[in-house]
């Protein structure tokens, strides 16, 4: 039986015409112009992503509607609809959207490839197989490229195809004559030129056609029209190249015949033509002097080296560094290309593209410079950049040369000095990473070590004067951010000055605001270099840059700069990005950017000279808090239900981020930490006091976490501080509310019950109900760990009743956990377990399983007296996991360290051992020498109980030295286990 013959389903697109889709031979609706033209846009674009901006631009120029990124996406959808099962080459990603197609799926690449093949054939001789796939190129155009699309973007690829078809349509003219077929092509020069009266290439092309047909006169009349056409319209001569054609034709020279001397068969006078003459072979070397005081990495220099001399198939070896200015990417270049140059033996070729300029190098100049370093004579090198650069590809055909392109500005001005095969390689500078390029190694060169940052400073500086200040080194190249271009100036300067020391360097350079000023020598100066970046970012790039460098944090989120921007998440992304791309911002981390310390205090310098208004660096900063703010209020808000704390913070004017999980919320809290606190020491310097304050109430998981408790604690004193002098008693009470519970979580109780007494003080005069609950509560706490508990016990009535009369019901149980462990510790074990459980049971109503963790462990402690210990364990383990899974480092200690007490309660000491052990690893650095104490206390028993006494005796010596720091009463304790329990007598073994 008969085969049903396939069918080609393939997508097909043109744009050499009407913008069209194909599947198969079914034509696809790719709807309104509009949308046509982002189609046409993603398509020439190559498979690379076009970001939401560039295509923005691309559909409407400077000043799109209102509604234009809604547009875009909208068109991009029905895009994928029309594209049906192949919806998936549509592609959005980096907040862009790519096409990614076969190479024979789009006419231009057809075209491309054809004329590429057309090149090689004719480099190698075969003219008339060159001409054919000239001819099948021009053959796919169909009409005028892009028909019925407007936009800037359409009217600019508009014009580069049509300028393209024209010289594609000289080429194949250029080989008719050369195959001898001067006579037939004069008709279509002839329309050609009346078409295009100015294209002096043209003219040419018709003089030599006429001329090998017999007509000299109608030649030399074609000059003398072209002749008087220019200096009419554009007051200039002839190029010197139709002059000298003009001239030999005149003269009759015989050179100027057909090439293998045939006459066309419709010609009167046969004429034979010049074969071309070879290129003269020359080697060139061009590359820059290495710096000899290099002290970077080696393996770096080895790897680059290694990886440009070697190909993986028929892939010529491109790397690009990228880097912010002064980071060494050019120094970096050199010595890579010296390594690696005994495996190009052809020659090197080096060009500073000046790509930071205001004027950078133009591929078209660039290619004259290397095709007449490669041996090309002047009067060969065509006048068109595709003509350059195709016989720039044939020069170094069969040649292994190494190509340096220092200090580019984009992969468009790079793209036509790339060699065209595999035995060349190339290496980039850039300033921007070049992800345009197709298969090149991207190197993103990060800034020195300190110690390969101390070397360079003490080679240039020299070894004997840095010798007895090498803390002083550290300083003044931290301070240089490890940036070799800032070090070698700061050393330059000091080598310069034979009266000062590296400490007088390092004292100069310790004025953040002066920095920039003293970082430079001569003609050399660091701020120069980030000018010439900042100088080529378009408005919107540039007002990010200065705004984003306000923030005191190590980094910022995508999020948060978005709120400072007053931007959606997705513009303020692609900015981002783009500053990424230009090596003035860094990405930190997926969704994080963070500024190089220099680059950070010269945005600042900018933002200070550039912002328009004298209020706008408040405005950012306040937009930031407000961020903060409003997010850290929602945390707190799902982590506590039914809490009325959010609803007695300040409003924060713009809008936060929005969590329906714990984690999620909390995963942001732990994140944001650093830069939460230092929003918050900022705004207190700014005189944004109230919000700063509720920022800390919002944000006070922090104190309780251990990791931030001491950049918590410093930020909550900065705002306090902040507060005194500005006599804002609302502020200073509410702070000092939180500081109290700082100090307690820190164990140090004296400074917690003043912060705690002044808050009330404070209190009576701003009538604050969310400061009379809890710095009462804080109170009653402390007084209950010092052992006055009638004190504590007239606190936590106070507390309760305020939280009552505010319904706060989840501060209530908070109270009833604290009231269960006094009335454990004045004997009450009964009363202590119904308040516990009670605290369990509203805990449990309102669903908060993170507080609910503290009243289990209230309970469980309550049960290690009461009994059964079962019970008591098992609440003890329940409440662990919770604490665990919130990051509650204090409370987790806290939970390990009441284990063990449980264990030993059991006769276990065994595992008491463990979980004070572990007690101890988790509160290393949090709880405060008294529980570290305890904890010490505890493990000693338990060592004792398991046979390990020297050790125990260790343990305790440990924690008596403690407490007798701290005064403690429990000293006594420790020195009777001291005396009562000696070493053993007798050792195994």
């Amino acid at each position: 039986m008969e085969q049903e013959p396939a069918f080609d389903l393939r997508l097909r697109f043109t744009v050499l015409g009407p913008v069209r889709a194909w599947r198969g031979d079914q034509a696809l609706s790719v709807g309104s112009p509009q949308q046509r033209a982002l189609l046409a846009a993603l398509l020439l674009y190559g498979g690379r992503t076009a970001t939401a901006p560039e295509l923005l631009d691309a559909l409407w120029g400077e000043e799109p509607p209102h509604a234009a990124m809604a547009g875009m996406r909208t068109y991009a959808s029905r895009l994928r609809k029309a594209l049906g099962p192949d919806a998936d080459c549509l592609i959005s990603e980096s907040g862009g959207y790519a096409m990614r197609v076969p190479d024979d799926a789009l006419d231009l690449t057809l075209a491309e490839r054809r004329t590429a093949a057309a090149e090689k054939a004719r480099s190698s001789g075969d003219v008339s197989s060159a001409r054919d796939l000239i001819n099948e190129a021009l053959a796919l155009w169909d009409g005028e490229p892009l028909a019925g699309l407007a936009g800037p973007f359409v009217e600019m690829q508009r014009t580069r195809l049509t300028e393209w078809r024209l010289q594609l349509l000289e080429t194949r003219l250029d080989l008719d004559l050369e195959l001898g077929h001067h006579a037939k092509a004069i008709s279509e020069l002839t329309s050609l030129t009346a078409m295009h009266p100015l294209r002096e290439r043209l003219r040419g092309l018709l003089m030599l056609a006429l001329y090998r047909s017999g007509r000299q006169g109608e030649a030399l009349a074609v000059y003398g029209d072209v002749r008087r056409l220019l200096a009419d319209e554009l007051g200039v001569d002839p190029s010197a190249e139709l002059s000298e054609l003009q001239q030999r034709i005149l003269h009759g020279e015989a050179s100027l015949t057909d090439p293998d001397g045939s006459p066309d068969p419709s010609s009167p006078s046969p004429v034979v033509a010049r074969p071309p003459q070879p290129l003269e072979a020359v080697r060139p070397a061009q590359l820059p002097p290495t710096i000899a005081d290099y002290t970077g990495s080696k393996l770096l220099v080895e790897e680059l080296a290694q990886q440009l001399s070697t190909t993986e198939g028929n892939v010529m070896a491109v790397s690009a560094i990228a880097g912010i200015g002064g980071i060494g990417k050019t120094t970096l270049a050199v010595r890579v290309a010296h390594a690696a140059r005994g495996q190009f033996p052809d020659g090197q070729l080096y060009f500073d593209l000046r790509g930071t300029g205001t004027q950078p190098a133009e591929p078209h100049y660039v290619l004259g410079e290397f095709l007449q370093a490669l041996g090309v004579p002047s009067s060969r090198i065509p006048d068109s950049l595709e003509s350059r650069a195709a016989l720039y590809r044939s020069a170094l055909d069969g040649r292994r040369v190494l190509v340096l392109l220092d200090n580019a500005r984009d992969a468009h001005q790079v793209r036509p000095l790339l060699p065209g095969t595999q035995e060349s390689a190339t290496l980039i500078t850039s300033r921007t990473n070049m992800v345009e390029l197709s298969a090149v190694h991207l190197v993103d060169l990060d800034i020195m070590s300190p110690e390969h940052a101390r070397q360079l400073f003490a080679r240039i500086v020299g070894e004997e004067r840095v010798s007895g200040e090498q803390d002083a080194v550290l300083t003044v190249v931290a301070a240089c951010g490890f940036l070799p271009l800032a070090i070698r100036i700061a050393a330059a300067r000091l080598a310069a000055r034979r009266t000062w020391t590296v400490s007088t360097l390092a004292s100069k350079l310790a004025n953040e605001r002066r920095r920039l000023d003293e970082l430079q020598a001569g003609d050399l100066a660091v701020k120069a270099t980030f000018e010439l970046g900042y100088s080529q970012l378009v408005p919107a790039q540039a007002r990010a840059f200065r705004l984003l460098s306000l923030a005191d944090g190590p980094d910022f989120s995508l999020a948060a700069a978005a709120a400072v921007l007053e931007l959606s998440v997705q513009d303020a992304e692609d900015l981002l990005e783009s500053l990424v791309d230009t090596s003035l911002l860094d990405s930190a981390a997926l969704g994080r950017y963070r500024y190089h310390d220099l680059v950070r205090l010269y945005a600042r310098a900018c933002a200070e000279r550039d912002e328009a208004q004298p209020g706008d660096r408040h405005a950012a900063l306040s937009r930031l808090l407000d961020f903060y703010l409003a997010t850290a209020a929602g945390v707190y808000a799902i982590e506590r239900p039914g809490d009325t704390t959010v609803g007695r913070l300040e409003v924060a004017d713009g809008v936060g981020l929005t969590f329906t999980e714990y984690g999620a919320a909390l995963d942001w809290l732990h994140a944001e930490a650093e830069c939460l606190l230092a929003c918050v020491e900022q705004a207190a310097a700014a005189g944004l006091l109230g919000k700063a304050a509720d920022l800390l109430v919002a944000a006070t998981d922090l104190a309780e976490s251990g990791v931030s408790s001491g950049r918590f604690k410093s930020a909550a004193t900065a705002v306090r501080d902040a507060a005194v002098r500005a006599d804002d008693k609302r502020v200073e009470a509410r702070v000092r509310t939180v500081l109290s519970r700082v100090h307690t979580i820190a164990g140090q109780f004296a400074g917690a019950e003043e912060e705690a007494r002044q808050a009330m003080l404070l209190c009576q005069a701003v009538n604050d109900p969310w400061v009379t609950g809890n710095a009462t509560h804080e109170r009653a706490i402390i007084a209950s760990i010092e052992g006055r508990y009638a004190d504590a016990e007239e606190y936590l009535r106070q507390a309760i009743g305020s939280f009552r009369a505010d319904a706060n019901q989840p501060s209530v149980a908070a109270v009833l956990c604290n009231l269960s462990r006094l009335r454990l510790l004045t004997g009450c074990t009964e009363s202590a377990v119904q308040l516990a459980q009670e605290a369990i049971e509203i805990y449990d109503q309102l669903g908060l399983t993170s507080r609910g963790a503290n009243a289990r462990y209230a309970l469980g402690l309550a049960l290690t007296q009461a009994g059964p210990l079962s019970e008591a364990l098992g609440l003890f383990h329940e409440a662990l996991d919770v604490f665990r899974n919130s990051r509650q480092l204090f409370w987790e200690g806290m939970t390990l360290f009441r284990i063990a007490e449980v264990h030993l309660t059991a006769g276990e000491p065994g595992s008491a051992a463990e979980a004070a052990e572990q007690s101890l690893a988790v509160m290393q650095d949090i709880g405060g020498e008294w529980r570290r104490g305890n904890a010490l206390t505890a493990l000693g028993r338990a060592l004792y109980g398991i046979g390990q006494r020297d050790r125990a005796r260790a343990c305790w010596r440990e924690a008596l030295s403690l407490y007798e720091e701290l005064g403690s009463a429990e000293a006594a304790d420790v020195r009777t286990l001291l005396d009562e329990r000696p070493r053993t007598a007798i050792r195994a073994g």
